[in-house]
């Protein structure tokens, strides 16, 4: 017996060793799969989605647990992009801004429901309901402004504080768009003013509170913003379509709300902070406040699986599809017009990822950032499978009920209008979700819903508790090499027709299909590059008595109608047009733009000087058959620049990032020169 016993303890001491190292290396080769995934869909972004370069991380319980990147540094070295290149995080800098707040709310400096003021003394409106905006608010988007004040902000080799530093002058003259607390709807101007409550309280700069609170606690020698002293040589090269070169170094000076630096390793370790595994730094109470449904408290599309959903900060608290593993899953994304990110947290395991990239999308990093996690979930024995992408039967239509007619008539959203006429059970409407969907029909299918062909995309209309009606969007976008990712929310609502005098509707008609060209972005403005970003183009409609999305007041006033929660409800504005010597102009949140027909022609003789007016104001020219194709050579001051643009506002030379000051002029196109007041370029015109 004791031999027997003696013989199975040695088999078992025997058998113990293998078992494990079996299990070892199941370990190392599930491991590995999630390591092929994530270089798979790597290689796939940078060769499919305008993508130069992308960086990601895995943290595991403060270790990381998978560390890698595609493409590269720089184009024209061709060197790789490493775990050590630094690029933009774009909007994932609110995370950092809403913590900052909490950090404050744990020292007991502010209390996040009470009134801003109460920090911001000199922080006004010209909306009395302004007074009942709070700090979570702020980081709910549920304060009713606006949203975004970009102009000057988002700079090339250019760290100007002018939007900061104007920021609470400019909503002086400003009304908010909702109630304080009615609805969530994305606000980047939410967090530029926690950013400032943070400066007020803490008594430091936002910079400097960074660097001090954050980055040095946690041994973050990658986190930096614009302000900081830093070699931007780790900066990931970025780059311009119709450009060879990389750009300058792209500054986005809105902090808060976006112009935080990193890595993608030192991402995910400042997540730690906001799951509430560093209770030296931030609370584990404030981390779970964070990940509270604020969403929920006002109007919100109806409950259902979704990759939006507010909490403090967060883009999500119940991140799809991870709710359908019964896994709770945080994300923030980010872009600027350079730099992407996106960043996931499942607060419950201790495990986050982040994806940064030059090129492409937060979007993209997103679906990437999921499905890398799920493969490492699953490696881990934290789920027994991934869930197979959702597939569609081709849709049957049905007959419609008759009093879905109803639903039929006018809807607008921030920057248009459109006419939706429900026929034969069938309705068409244009490209949705920033061009993600294409313009299609969707035919009704049943249950007061209407599908595309493919059956992917569900379109229905939804009466809300403040009387607006809502057409409603559900989506399953599919991004081949990438995976698929649900998108839910409001992108129009229906108007009510508002009647024009004679006298206003002739004066917006002449406006109609008008560009208005911006005077007050500075030179160095990356926006230059890309003419939809900041030239206006006015859609009147006179029959129902709206402009570009906006509803006519008078002859030249029109104010925000859409009040559309979640995210196409986002960056609203009024119009605003006056004139001044014969010419008239545009005024949107304090910025001044010049209309298309106001613009004189360059002078096209062999020499000019072009000088910026005392307002600082940019100069436009209009490029007319005397000046078009010859060829144009500037003498450009210091700190200055140029820009020139094709008949269809495509950039054929910008100055400030090609650094070349010779162009041949197209024909019909424009050319702009932005500097300080007193700026004169000598400009020298030659026939080719």
């Amino acid at each position: 017996m004791k031999k027997m016993i003696a013989g199975l303890m040695a088999a078992a001491l025997f058998i113990i060793p293998i078992t494990q190292s079996f299990a070892q290396a199941n370990k190392v080769a599930a491991q590995d799969t999630v390591k092929e995934k994530a270089q798979q869909l790597a290689s796939g972004i940078v060769s499919h989605y305008g993508v130069s370069g992308l960086q990601y991380a895995i943290l595991d319980e403060g270790a990381v647990a998978l560390s890698g990147s595609a493409g590269v540094y720089d184009k024209a070295t061709k060197a790789p992009i490493t775990k050590d290149t630094m690029l933009g995080i774009g909007s994932v800098s609110k995370m950092y801004v809403t913590a900052a707040a909490m950090m404050l709310a744990d020292a007991k400096q502010i209390d996040i429901d009470k009134p801003l003021t109460t920090y911001i003394k000199d922080f006004k409106m010209a909306d009395e309901r302004y007074k009942q905006i709070t700090p979570r608010m702020l980081m709910n988007h549920s304060a009713g402004l606006y949203g975004s004040h970009y102009e000057s902000s988002m700079l090339f080799g250019d760290n100007d504080t002018s939007s900061h530093d104007k920021l609470l002058l400019r909503l002086q003259t400003e009304r908010l768009k909702s109630a304080p607390g009615e609805y969530s709807v994305y606000s980047n101007d939410s967090f530029q003013l926690l950013e400032q409550l943070v400066e007020r309280v803490s008594g430091l700069s936002y910079t400097e509170f960074v660097e001090q609170r954050i980055a040095k606690p946690l041994n973050l020698s990658a986190t930096k913003t614009p302000l900081d002293s830093f070699d931007r040589t780790r900066l990931a090269k970025t780059y311009f379509p119709t450009m060879d070169q990389a750009m300058p170094v792209e500054n986005a000076n809105v902090i808060g709300t976006g112009g935080i630096y990193s890595t993608a390793e030192e991402l995910s370790k400042f997540a730690e902070v906001l799951i509430g595994d560093h209770p030296d730094i931030l609370s584990a109470q404030s981390a779970k406040a964070m990940q509270s449904h604020e969403y929920r408290k006002g109007i919100w599309v109806p409950e259902e699986s979704n990759t939006t959903n507010y909490g403090l900060g967060w883009d999500a608290v119940s991140l799809a599809p991870f709710d359908e593993y019964g896994i709770t899953a945080l994300s923030k994304g980010g872009d600027t017009m350079m730099y992407h990110a996106a960043l996931i947290a499942l607060p419950e395991h201790h495990i986050s990822i982040a994806v940064l990239s030059s090129g492409g999308s937060s979007l993209y990093n997103s679906v990437f950032a999921t499905n890398v996690l799920l493969e490492y979930l699953k490696a881990e024995n934290i789920i027994p499978d991934i869930l197979p992408d959702k597939t569609f039967e081709p849709s049957v239509k049905v007959d419609m009920p008759a009093d879905l007619l109803a639903y039929s008539g006018f809807y607008g959203t921030v920057g248009s209008t459109m006419d939706i006429a429900i026929e034969d059970g069938e309705l068409a409407l244009p490209a949705l979700l920033g061009g993600f969907i294409r313009e299609q029909k969707y035919v009704y299918t049943g249950n007061g819903q209407f599908k595309n062909k493919e059956g992917s995309i569900t379109v229905s209309f939804d009466e809300q508790s403040n009387g607006k009606t809502y057409l409603k969007l559900s989506s399953y976008l599919q991004f081949p090499g990438i995976g698929q990712t649900l998108m839910v929310g409001y992108s129009y609502q229906k108007l009510d027709p508002n009647p024009l005098t004679q006298a206003t509707k002739q004066a917006w008609e002449t406006r109609n299909g008008k560009s208005y060209y911006p005077l007050n972005e500075k030179i160095t403005s990356i926006f230059y590059l890309l003419q939809p970003y900041f030239v206006k183009k006015i859609a009147v409609n006179t029959e129902y008595g709206y402009a570009s999305g906006t509803k006519i007041v008078d002859e030249n006033t029109a104010v925000n109608a859409a009040e559309i929660p979640v995210m196409d409800g986002r960056d609203a504005f009024d119009l605003h047009f006056y004139t001044l010597k014969k010419k008239e102009y545009l005024m949107i949140d304090g910025s001044s733009f010049i209309r298309e027909d106001a613009i004189e022609p360059l002078f096209s003789g062999k020499s000019s000087v072009s000088t910026i007016p005392p307002s600082g104001h940019a100069v436009w020219y209009k490029i007319d058959k005397k000046s078009a194709n010859k060829r144009l050579t500037v003498d450009v001051p210091s700190g200055a620049g140029f820009a020139v643009y094709d008949a269809a506002g495509m950039i054929i030379n910008f100055s400030i990032a090609s650094l070349e000051k010779s162009v041949t002029l197209p024909a019909d196109g424009l050319i702009v020169f932005g500097g300080k007041a007193g700026d004169s370029f000598k400009i020298d015109l030659k026939k080719l």
